[in-house]
Order: structure tokens, then sequence, then C-alpha cells
């Protein structure tokens, strides 16, 4: 077991995990969080991973963590992977483990990986500016073999580096390019559209096999998702575990959990998406960790140590071959409009058999909604428990578009 894990990031719940589980960890975050630490005896190293310098490095927190005897770093936020893929080079005296960081860190890098172990992916290429989109546009309309007054090819451009759909932009025509596109938004990484049903998967992994697979099923990616996968996903259970062995072993991937996002066709051929190596959003280990009766934010954290037995992992994983009976999904919720004033909770969701709770807050007196960068500020969630995946799709489709804030 670990002498001590380093949690890279703050989070509440990883924190609780980890002292329900009796586990040594010290938290390493930004030093707003220091305070409330101290106050809550949270073991704590205020660092500023923003910052890279001569006097703000890898090295330089590794010193500060060995007074705490930390030996495994666990990265909980797309910010912090690069940092703790350095700690581990240095723990594990292997320098690719930095390396395999950063393709967690470059989408154009991973994409580019992808492709060279032979994963289904789509056109990449790096742009620049709004002109390098126009080009890449053209030719995949010219890869298409498209004709004049055909709609153009739909392209997606996205950060680099930002976590989910964090500046990610659909352009479906030249005209989308000029209108939607911002000089901020360069460099980026451009991209063909990739039909098909997207889902992601969330590996746990050690010793290079995957020890654990969850599938999760998107309704509507960044609004609604539930756990296990449903009928038709399931069918296709043993392919989609051979193409993430494949992942594993092309990013050479040994320890912890990864969040890979994929898109099954109507010929059941399987596209690549991205993958992450952080607590992923939309709740989806909340939900897993309640659909299969186990600690899942302690599990990402406890696949991280090589030293974990085999005795461990099965105390701490579900058998692989698991299914549970019970669905769990969620709806995230956006009000609709600018300005809000009461939080209304429909009667028909109180009398529904699959509801189970919300967290919604009701809102100040005229709160202004801010414009949202991503999905990632929706004001909570209404979480869903039954037996049948299709009542469960209709149920968050629903909802999704009931106005909760007046």
């Amino acid at each position: 077991m670990a002498q001590c894990f380093a949690l890279m990031g703050w989070s509440l719940p990883v924190i609780e995990s980890m002292q329900k589980l009796n586990k040594p960890y010290v938290v390493v975050s930004f030093p707003d969080f220091e305070g409330y630490a101290k106050e809550h005896d949270i073991p704590f190293v205020s660092y500023q991973f923003d910052e890279w310098s001569d006097t703000s490095n890898s090295l330089d927190l590794y010193e500060k963590l060995k007074p705490f005897n930390a030996d495994v770093a666990v990265p909980l936020f797309e910010e912090t992977v690069e940092w703790a893929g350095a700690l581990n080079s240095i723990y594990r005296g292997d320098p690719r483990v930095l390396n395999r960081a950063f393709l967690f860190r470059n989408k154009a890098m991973m994409k580019r990986k992808a492709l060279i172990g032979g994963l289904r992916v789509g056109l990449f290429e790096e742009v620049y500016n709004k002109e390098g989109v126009k080009n890449f546009m053209k030719r995949l309309n010219q890869a298409n073999l498209q004709i004049d007054g055909e709609q153009d090819s739909w392209v997606h451009i996205k950060p680099f580096a930002s976590a989910g759909t964090v500046g990610h932009r659909l352009l479906r025509s030249m005209q989308d390019i000029e209108d939607k596109c911002q000089e901020s938004d360069f460099p980026c990484l451009a991209e063909s559209h990739l039909p098909g049903t997207e889902f992601s998967c969330e590996a746990f992994i050690h010793g290079g096999k995957i020890r654990f697979l969850n599938i999760t099923e998107y309704v509507k990616l960044g609004y609604s998702n539930f756990i296990p996968e449903g009928h038709h996903l399931h069918s296709k259970r043993d392919k989609i575990m051979k193409e993430m062995q494949k992942l594993v072993d092309l990013f050479g991937i040994e320890y912890g959990m990864i969040h890979p996002e994929w898109f099954l066709t109507e010929n059941d051929e399987l596209s690549f998406g991205e993958v992450a190596c952080r607590i992923p959003g939309g709740h989806i280990l909340e939900l897993c960790g309640k659909a299969y009766d186990f600690d899942a934010l302690g599990a990402f954290v406890l696949c991280h140590d090589p030293n974990l037995s085999e005795e461990e992992l099965k105390e701490i994983l579900p058998p692989l071959d698991a299914r549970p009976n019970q669905f769990y999904g969620n709806v995230m919720i956006y009000p609709h409009k600018n300005v809000i004033n009461k939080l209304e909770i429909p009667e028909e969701l109180k009398e529904e058999s699959y509801f189970l709770d919300h967290n919604l807050i009701p809102p100040y007196t005229n709160q202004k909604i801010n414009s949202r960068e991503g999905f990632g500020n929706h004001f909570g969630t209404v979480n869903f428990k039954g037996e049948d995946p299709d009542r469960m799709t209709e149920l968050l489709l629903h909802y999704e578009n009931v106005d909760f804030y007046h």
C-alpha cells in the first residue's frame, strides 16, 4: 500500500472517501483552500498549479511533499494531470510516466497516438486562425466528394488541453467559422464530425490491465447520462472491452482510471473521441458508485498505487462481469432564462416512481445568469433510479427541457 497519496486538486468528496477508507493522504491545491484545510485538520500543501518556473516545478513540489512520505500522485482535475505525471515519474523512476501524461493533455498528440496505434479516429489538424479552419473544412468537403450546393462537412474545434466541452465549437458551415470563431480560440484542434452514439467508459486499471469497466450511456452530452449502459450498448460490451484494452496498451497506461469517449455507428464501428485520466464530469463516478455499490472515488485513488495487491483490488472493485439490476441517472439543470427569481419542482416529478432526489437550490431574487463556458456550471442535478433503461432515457430527455427556474 502507498505510504501517502498526494491528491492533486481540491475535492471534498475524494477527501471524505480517503477518510472513510482510513488511507494516508495529503491534498495539494491552491492557497485559497489552506484555511479550510487547517480548520478541518486536512493534510495540505499549498501550490500554484498555474505557475511553472525555476522555483515552481515538480522537483520543488516533490521536496515539499517529502515530510508527508508521499509516493503516489493522483490527478483529480484536468489541470493537475501533468503535475501528477511529473511526480509519479520521480516516484517510479520512469520518465515515460510524464510523457504519457502529456498525451492526456494535448488532444492533437492524443489523436496522433491513437491513429498510429490503429484506433479509428476522424480527420484532425492543428489550426492557428480562421483561414486554417476554412481550409480544413474545404479539404473535408473534397474528401466527402461534395458538390456545389451541398451542406459543408461539419467541423469541431476545441482547445488542446481543456476539460470536457469547454471551448468546444461545432461549425456547420463556412459562415459559422466567420461568425463563431474568436481570435482567442487559436491555436486549437480542428476535427471532423464523428457520427454515431456517443458514450464514455470508466476503466479502472492496475498492472496495465482493466480490472473493472463501467460504460456510461449519454442521453445528451453535457446534460444527462445513466449507469449502467442500456441494452443496445450492453450487447456490444465485449467489442468495447477489446477496444478499451487496445487503448490501454497503446497509451502504456499502467495504473489509475481512464475516461475515454467513443462513438458507435449503426454498422457497429467504434470511433475514438478522446480520453482523460482524471475524475469525469456529469457526476459519473457518483452514479457508478451507487449502481455498482462501491466507493468509486476511493477506488479511483487507490488504483493509482502500484503496490496495491490483488486481494485489495478485489475488495475495492466490483467483479469485471457485474451487471446491476437498477439504473441510476441524472439530468443537469440549466436555467432557461437570463434572470430567475424562484425554483419550482413540478408535481409530476414528485409523483414519478423513478425520481430519487435533487440538489437544486432556490435562486436569489432577480438573479442574473452568466453565459456559460462548456457545460461546467449547471445549477444542480435531478437524480433517478429504476429498472428500465428505456424509461430512464425518456425521463432524462423530458426533464432536460423542463424549466425549473422562473
